[in-house]
């Protein structure tokens, strides 16, 4: 009797099991536990391999920019210089023209100033004042078509109504009739425009 209950007391109590058994489950609970925080290091480092991307995708981005910041600087240096080489030659070219107008004024001129030269010396031994008072004329009708030429005009003789714009009253002088008044009745000093602009006021009298 006693030999079988020492047997009987050998079996474990409340079923648990044996030592050898709870180590092994030990070890498989350990390397779950490893395996889950394996895992986890895995999950975290997946934003970890997108962090570096991100960072080059805008050191790129930044890159392009001064890249592009470069390029229209040069661009805006180089039309500042183009339109200071505009403007330096604009002004060159207009002083040019007012020279060059000049020059062709005074040439057109110059065959005018040999008609009456000559006319001048013919003058000295002439007898036939008529002869002379015609090459004059002849003179003044050159230098005429060559003003007009030019664009220089007389006004309107015809034009009998005063404007202050092209005329400048030197004296006013009283008349009776009253379709007078206000009108020209004399010019001292013809009016010139150039191009329709006034060149030189005409000096006149006014009726008043």
């Amino acid at each position: 009797m006693n030999k079988n209950k020492k047997r009987f007391n050998n079996k474990p109590e409340n079923n648990q099991p044996a030592p050898d058994a709870q180590e092994n489950e030990n070890v498989e609970v350990v390397d779950n536990f490893d395996a889950v925080e394996d895992g986890d290091e895995v999950a975290d480092a997946q934003p970890s391999e997108e962090a570096p991307q991100e960072e080059l995708s805008l050191e790129k981005e930044v890159e392009d920019l001064k890249a592009q910041l470069e390029k229209e600087k040069k661009e805006y240096l180089f039309l500042m210089a183009e339109f200071d080489n505009f403007r330096k030659r604009t002004l060159k070219e207009k002083s040019e023209i007012i020279k060059n107008a000049g020059e062709k004024v005074f040439k057109g001129l110059l065959p005018i100033v040999d008609d009456m030269e000559r006319g001048i010396k013919a003058s000295e031994s002439a007898t036939d004042v008529a002869s002379v008072r015609e090459g004059e004329v002849l003179t003044y009708n050159k230098l005429i078509k060559f003003m007009e030429a030019n664009g220089v005009k007389a006004y309107d003789e015809n034009d009998d109504t005063f404007n202050p714009d092209r005329h400048e009253a030197i004296t006013a002088v009283p008349v009776q009739d009253e379709d007078k008044k206000g009108k020209i009745l004399d010019t001292i000093e013809k009016g010139y425009t150039i191009n329709d602009k006034v060149l030189r006021h005409a000096r006149v009298v006014v009726g008043q």
